[in-house]
């Protein structure tokens, strides 16, 4: 098979379109009214996609609850917009310190990612997606990237190295495995 590689756009000049994309997409009515996540790519372009079944929002309100209970002197966001090297994605869970939330100011996008990141997956996410995801992620300046499985699985990865830890070094009380309620 073939590899295409990609060179992305350094990420300061992205953030910036980023940014100014991400406001006239808010400012849309049109777009207030579609149900379902709108992410962009680097260049702007809308990608959509269906809103997820309730298994995935289910994990998603129960680690957003553990986290607030295990991390309370930060925020927990949901459906977090993170400026990366490809569009802006959103964090299905989000960790942010209160200096990261400083950092946003008020953008509606975050310019870089929060320390923490986390992608529950769905039946149609493919392993490449995913990898892509937690490189731009880790690009954009997370400390850490969990992936939530089909199964509740949790898998801690760390920007220093991108391997799979044991434990959050972010969170290390958190749960190997997230049951839907």
């Amino acid at each position: 098979m073939a590899t295409l590689s990609i060179t992305l756009p350094a990420q300061p000049v992205q953030t910036a379109f980023n940014l100014r994309r991400w406001e006239e997409l808010l400012a849309n009515p049109e777009l207030a009214r579609i149900e379902g996540r709108i992410e962009t790519d680097r260049h702007g372009h809308i990608l959509m996609s269906p809103p997820p079944a309730p298994r995935h929002g289910s994990r998603q309100a129960r680690i957003a609850g553990l986290l607030l209970q295990l991390l309370p002197q930060g925020t927990v966001l949901t459906e977090c917009p993170v400026s990366t090297a490809d569009g802006v994605k959103a964090a299905d869970v989000a960790w942010a310190s209160k200096a990261a939330l400083r950092g946003l100011g008020n953008r509606a996008c975050f310019p870089r990612a929060p320390e923490l990141c986390v992608e529950i997956l769905s039946p149609g996410d493919t392993d490449a997606a995913m990898q892509e995801k937690v490189a731009l992620y880790f690009d954009a300046g997370a400390v850490e990237v969990w992936l939530c499985d089909l199964t509740g699985e949790m898998r801690f990865l760390a920007a220093a190295s991108g391997q799979p830890l044991e434990r959050s070094r972010l969170c290390p009380a958190f749960p190997q495995q997230v049951e839907p309620h």
